[in-house]
């Protein structure tokens, strides 16, 4: 079963399978499949074509995958552009909710580099 190009997993059951798709979570997948009249726990490969049909009009309701990437890049592009303070700590990849950032904030700012102890190697005589 294809949904905007992107193939859903065919051994996992549609609830989950639906969360691959950029935008749509636990949720929305279980919103989704109410709308189209369609069990939690039915496998991609068993569903009709009735309720396929009636699972990709939901989905396209919502805004998800590239639409929803590029108004999220939008967002962040207009803050950086105004200066805004959440902008500033995107623009330097750093935490831009309020979280300490002299230890952890491992995601954002990369792998650790350790500085030494700042001796040169001349002063070891």
């Amino acid at each position: 079963m294809r949904i905007l190009g992107i193939t859903l997993p065919e051994k996992k059951r549609i609830e989950i399978g639906l969360t691959v798709l950029y935008g749509i979570g636990r949720p929305r997948a279980h919103t989704i499949l109410d709308k189209a009249k369609v069990m939690y726990g039915k496998k991609p490969k068993d569903i009709t074509v009735e309720e396929e049909n009636n699972i990709r009009k939901a989905v396209e309701e919502f805004k998800i995958e590239g639409d929803l990437k590029r108004e999220v890049a939008g967002n962040i592009k207009r803050l950086k552009d105004i200066k805004a303070y959440r902008g500033v700590r995107h623009q330097r990849s750093l935490p831009s909710r309020g979280q300490r950032t002299k230890t952890n904030a491992r995601t954002l700012r990369g792998k650790r580099k350790t500085m030494g102890t700042g001796r040169k190697i001349a002063d070891k005589k």
